[in-house]
């Protein structure tokens, strides 16, 4: 449903784009062009975020190498977890493909694989997120597309977050598993 719904807001973002885009060339004004610049800034966010879950999707197919020290976590975060209380809001937010997280479908080794890719698409969105920044130079409103840009990024971290906690307590099964 999440995926479904994904896909539908990045369609109708692009049109809302396109008419108020479309509007702004042929009658001119301030809101037109603020309606073209909100429409475009949000098609941007979510298609970049298919488009980059699709490029990882191609190229890694969920086969992670979740041993690299790169997916490890560091001693640091589990503090920092406990205090952001991630195991109270980690189930709130959507998950794009839940079946790859299940236990049911796939073995923990595949899960753990999933989890670091899935880890990589959020941590590439976070950097993508501030690339509006370059139409400050075109538009200006430097705050607003910070603001946005950031706030994109922050929402991609609790993402990250979850991967890496959840992928702390597979870790933990698929070692229990081994013995």
């Amino acid at each position: 449903m999440f995926k479904k719904n994904l896909w539908s807001i990045t369609v109708l973002a692009f049109a809302a784009f396109a008419v108020s885009a479309a509007l702004l060339v042929y009658f001119g004004g301030e809101p037109w062009l603020t309606l073209a610049i909100t429409f475009g800034t949000t098609f941007y966010h979510f298609g970049m975020r298919l488009a980059v879950g699709y490029v990882y999707g191609r190229i890694m197919n969920n086969r992670a190498d979740f041993s690299k020290s790169w997916y490890r976590l560091r001693k640091w975060e589990k503090r920092l977890y406990k205090a952001l209380n991630v195991k109270d809001w980690k189930n709130r937010l959507p998950t794009y493909a839940p079946d790859l997280f299940s236990p049911q479908k796939h073995t923990w080794n595949e899960i753990a694989q999933a989890m670091c890719q899935a880890e990589l698409v959020h941590e590439t969105i976070i950097v993508f997120s501030f690339a509006p920044m370059f139409a400050v130079k075109l538009f200006g409103s430097f705050w607003v597309f910070f603001i946005t840009s950031a706030a994109a990024a922050v929402f991609d971290s609790l993402f990250v977050i979850i991967q890496r906690y959840n992928r702390d307590r597979v870790m933990k099964i698929i070692l229990k598993v081994k013995k």
